[in-house]
């Protein structure tokens, strides 16, 4: 069992580094500095997260009888989230770093014990300029001393210097006290400085609806829908009675949420754009916590079946009183990133709360009627919750692998790998002729990539020895690479083979190289990449 905040920031580097050189992911806006907390994806990242939203969809709707699809507004109604609760109560406890103004998430600082120093203000003399404010600094190394919390103290009152030639080495401290703190989260644990007390940061982005709204209309405001779920409660009586489904049922969505994170971090894991693939899945009251405990399962399956073993993930029990309040039992399914165990997908039972608000705030009725048992009831739902670009982002972390292909004692010789699942893997085959300045053998490659093309995303590629192509093709995580050689042709091997119109295929992983025939080649990649 790995530890929780064991970290490998150098892994993290290289993986970032490669997304960016190998067009899986930029930083959005990049040009003019960027955005932060927002990503773009770019060739290879956009099909990488088709092909796991598509595995998604498949597995949960094209193969399920039970299960049907809806693409909902990203603008939501303000009644839909008032009544959820959101509107007045999706925040998070935010506090300010008095020196460096960095923006924290109280609730995430953790707990810290050693010496305060207290000020109450500064001076300088020559100057005749003064300042009194309280300030404190918390210094948890026992080895330093009271001169590293005097420098943090200049630096914080120099801010407020009308002459800032003035150094901050030349201001006198006024009132210096200590105490002793234990477990106090009232400290920057970067740099020891008091923060603000906490105050509650509204985590939903606001806009106006209309040419003519006025800034003072409250019926003008709409949300940026902050997730995906609400959405599908409130279009829940309309699907149920278009699709003619029974209870259970469930209904699937991928799409767009967004949430004004105080503190973007971990490259694409905590955005302020990002993409959901939620379930509602809904029940009899009797079932809930039964369906909970089998999603969990399917859930942990998927992640296996797209490369994500099962021995990186974890599975949380959410305890009471750490729950979401409409949640009477919930499973976080945490994956070991570079960056320590995080949370990939919640499994949350959330019984009749949200379609008993809607209908409450609505006045319409949300109740299924079982027309065999006669009974009524306001279904309780059981929401598997997956973050699309979380999901990419463990993919990606675990598919990154070097080795030393160099003999013992050899100058290294570092391969670099995505071992991507085939099925999400963003080029399925690439395509090389021997040699560029061959007609026939373009020609021939050619050939193959228009009889491959319609069925699958392939890369055709000439430049360079064919050594060096299939590197390249490593990098981006391609599991078979095709060259057209001359015994394609029909020149005969060495032993006298006929090999005419087969292609060497090489595998990614082992670099094990067979003969497949052109004519059989297209179902031989389909069997490999579903």
């Amino acid at each position: 069992m790995a530890e929780r905040e064991n970290t490998d920031p150098e892994r993290m580097e290289k993986i970032v580094s490669l997304c960016k050189s190998k067009g899986f992911i930029f930083q959005s806006g990049e040009l003019y500095g960027g955005l932060n907390g927002c990503w773009d994806y770019g060739p290879l990242g956009a099909d990488l997260k088709r092909n796991i939203k598509d595995y998604w969809w498949r597995k949960n709707v094209q193969e399920r009888d039970d299960i049907v699809g809806m693409d909902g507004s990203i603008l939501t109604h303000q009644a839909v989230l008032t009544a959820s609760g959101h509107v007045g109560g999706f925040s998070d406890p935010m506090c300010d770093c008095l020196l460096s103004k960095a923006r924290l998430r109280a609730d995430q600082i953790d707990p810290q014990s050693g010496t305060a120093y207290h000020y109450t203000g500064a001076s300088h003399d020559e100057s005749e300029w003064s300042v009194e404010k309280s300030f404190s600094v918390l210094l948890t190394d026992p080895n330093s001393d009271e001169n590293k919390a005097r420098k943090t103290a200049r630096l914080y009152y120099a801010q407020f210097l009308t002459n800032q030639q003035i150094s901050p080495k030349k201001l006198k401290l006024q009132g210096e006290s200590t105490t002793e703190e234990t477990d106090t989260i009232s400290y920057n644990p970067e740099n020891g400085s008091l923060l603000t007390e906490p105050r509650e940061f509204n985590l939903m982005f606001q806009t106006k609806m209309g040419a003519s709204s006025d800034d003072n209309d409250p019926n003008a405001v709409a949300y940026l829908r902050p997730e995906t779920a609400q959405t599908i409660f409130v279009q829940y009586k309309n699907v149920l009675d278009s699709t003619r489904q029974k209870i259970p049922f469930g209904i699937a969505q991928i799409g767009k949420a967004f949430r004004n994170e105080i503190n973007p971090r971990n490259f694409t894991f905590r955005s302020r754009e990002f993409e959901q693939m939620e379930i509602e899945y809904f029940c009899h009251p009797d079932d809930g916590m039964k369906l909970t405990d089998e999603w969990l399962e399917k859930r942990l399956n998927f992640y296996e079946e797209i490369g994500v073993p099962r021995e990186k993930l974890h599975i949380l029990d959410v305890p009471d009183g750490e729950r979401a309040h409409y949640s009477k039992k919930t499973y976080d399914i945490e994956y070991e990133f570079p960056f320590g165990i995080q949370e990939l997908e919640g499994v949350a039972y959330r019984t009749d709360y949200d379609l008993g608000k809607h209908q409450e705030c609505s006045g319409k009725t949300l109740e299924y009627f079982n027309p065999e048992t006669k009974e009524k009831f306001i279904p309780h739902v059981v929401e598997p919750s997956a973050g699309c670009d979380r999901t990419c982002l463990a993919v990606l972390c675990e598919a990154y692998d070097e080795e030393n292909l160099a003999e013992e004692g050899a100058k290294p010789d570092i391969r670099k790998i995505m071992r991507l699942k085939p099925c999400i893997a963003p080029i399925k085959a690439a395509i090389f002729p021997l040699l560029k300045n061959k007609p026939d053998l373009v020609a021939k490659a050619k050939e193959v990539q228009m009889l491959l093309q319609p069925h699958m995303n392939v890369f055709y590629d000439e430049a360079a020895a064919i050594g060096r192509r299939y590197r390249r093709q490593d990098e981006v995580g391609t599991p078979f690479c095709i060259a057209i050689d001359f015994e394609t042709l029909g020149e005969e091997t060495d032993d006298g083979q006929d090999l005419t119109d087969t292609v060497t295929v090489r595998h990614r992983d082992s670099m094990e190289q067979e003969r497949v025939a052109i004519s059989e080649l297209l179902p031989w990649l389909l069997s490999r990449i579903v």
